[in-house]
C-alpha cells in the first residue's frame, strides 16, 4: 500500500505533534534536573553529611524570606549574615508564625544569588525539605545546616563571589490528609 501525498503530509505532522506533546511533557522534569545537576538557576545541592574539606578562606552568606501573597505567616531569617569559612559548616533558624485562627500548611521554594554560586552551596537538613503546618498561633524555629563547597574556588565563574544570599518564599499548600481530616471532625 502506498501513501498519497496528503497521506504523507498527515503523517508527518502527526509525528511532530506526538513528539512535541513528549517534549513538552518531558520539560518540567529534564529542567528540574539540569538545574539541580548543574545549579542553574540559584538551585542548591544538598548532602548527607558535613565537608570533609574546611579553609581559611571565607564567604558571606545572606538569608533572605518572603511570602507568596496569599501565605498569612509571618515569616524572617533569624540571623541576616553570617561569615564562614568555605567547606565549614553552618546552622541559622528562620521563624514562622501564624497570626491567624486556623491551621495553615505551607511549602517553602528557595534558591541562591548569584545563581552560578548555587552549585556549590550545600544543604545537610532544611525546613524547606517538607511540608510545614503551623497551629494557630503557633511560632517555630526552622533550622537550615549548609556548607559552601570548597571546590568554589575551582570555577572561575564564581571564585571571586564575596557573598551568597539564600532567600526563601513560603507557599501555602494543601493540608496534609490526616490533619485535614482532623479539622473536619472538629
Amino acid at each position: 500500500m502506498t501513501l498519497t501525498q496528503n497521506q504523507k503530509v498527515v503523517t508527518r505532522l502527526m509525528a511532530v505533534i506526538v513528539v512535541m506533546g513528549g517534549l513538552a511533557w518531558a520539560a518540567v522534569p529534564l529542567y528540574d534536573w539540569f538545574c539541580r545537576v548543574t545549579g542553574y538557576g540559584g538551585t542548591t545541592n544538598t548532602a548527607e553529611a558535613e565537608s570533609d574539606v574546611i579553609l581559611e578562606d571565607t564567604i558571606t552568606v545572606r538569608f533572605d524570606a518572603s511570602l507568596a501573597r496569599d501565605m498569612p505567616w509571618e515569616f524572617r531569617p533569624m540571623t541576616r549574615s553570617v561569615d564562614i569559612r568555605l567547606g565549614e559548616t553552618g546552622l541559622v533558624f528562620y521563624e514562622a508564625y501564624n497570626p491567624t485562627d486556623e491551621p495553615i500548611a505551607g511549602t517553602a521554594s528557595f534558591n541562591v544569588a548569584p545563581f552560578d554560586a548555587g552549585l556549590y552551596f550545600v544543604k545537610i537538613a532544611c525546613f524547606c525539605f517538607e511540608q510545614q503546618v503551623l497551629m494557630p498561633g503557633e511560632r517555630v524555629e526552622m533550622p537550615v545546616t549548609f556548607f559552601v563547597d570548597p571546590e568554589i574556588l575551582d570555577d572561575p565563574e564564581s571564585r571571586n563571589t564575596p557573598a551568597i544570599t539564600l532567600s526563601y518564599t513560603f507557599h501555602v499548600t494543601d493540608m496534609p490528609e490526616d490533619l485535614a481530616q482532623l479539622q473536619v471532625a472538629q
